[in-house]
C-alpha cells in the first residue's frame, strides 16, 4: 500500500474508532466481544481500503463493522468461553486505577445501556446510529442495507419503546 493511502486510512478512518466501538458494545452487548470485533472490523477496512471508492468513510466502515458483528454473533453461539484469571489476565495496579475512573465516569452511560438493551437489536441498532454516532438517515440505511423509510419507521418504534421503558423505570 502506498504511504499516501497509509495516511489517508489513519487520518479518515481511525479516527472513527469511537464510532465502532460504540455500535459493537451495543449490538453485542459484551465490551471484550467489542474490542475483538472492532479491532476485526478495521483489519478488514484496512485490508479493503485501497477499493474503497471515496464517500463517507463512517458509513463504510460502521457497514463493515456491523458485518462482523453478526458474523461474530452468529459464530461465538458454540464458542468455548475462558475464565477470567486476576493474575494471568488482569491488569498492574496504574492501569487499575485508570480502569477504575473510567468505570466511574461510566456510570451514567451504564443506566441507558442498561436501558438500551432491553429493546430488540433492529431497534437498538438504529438508535445506537442515530443518537450516539448522530448518523444521517440515509447512512443508517446504507450501514443496516434497508431503505431510508425503514430506518425511519424503525427509528420512531424504537423511541417510542425507550421512552416507554425510561417512564416504567422512572
Amino acid at each position: 500500500m502506498s504511504q499516501n493511502l497509509h495516511e489517508r486510512f489513519e487520518q479518515t478512518v481511525l479516527p472513527l474508532i469511537d464510532d465502532a466501538y460504540t455500535l459493537a458494545r451495543h449490538l453485542l452487548r459484551d465490551e471484550h466481544d467489542a474490542q475483538d470485533v472492532v479491532q476485526e472490523a478495521y483489519l478488514r477496512a484496512w485490508r479493503y481500503y485501497a477499493s474503497f471508492r471515496g464517500g463517507d468513510e463512517r458509513a463504510w466502515l460502521l457497514t463493515i463493522l456491523r458485518n462482523c458483528c453478526y458474523t461474530w454473533r452468529g459464530g461465538r453461539r458454540d464458542a468455548e468461553h475462558v475464565p477470567f484469571d486476576e493474575e494471568l489476565h488482569g491488569l498492574d495496579a496504574s492501569s487499575r486505577y485508570a480502569a477504575d475512573v473510567r468505570a466511574v465516569d461510566d456510570s451514567d452511560r451504564g443506566s441507558l445501556e442498561a436501558v438500551l438493551g432491553r429493546l430488540p437489536a433492529q431497534f437498538r441498532e438504529v438508535l445506537v446510529l442515530r443518537e450516539l454516532d448522530e448518523l444521517s438517515y440515509k447512512d443508517i440505511a446504507r450501514v443496516t442495507g434497508v431503505p431510508v423509510g425503514t430506518v425511519m419507521s424503525r427509528l420512531a418504534r424504537a423511541r417510542e419503546r425507550l421512552r416507554r421503558v425510561l417512564k416504567r423505570s422512572a
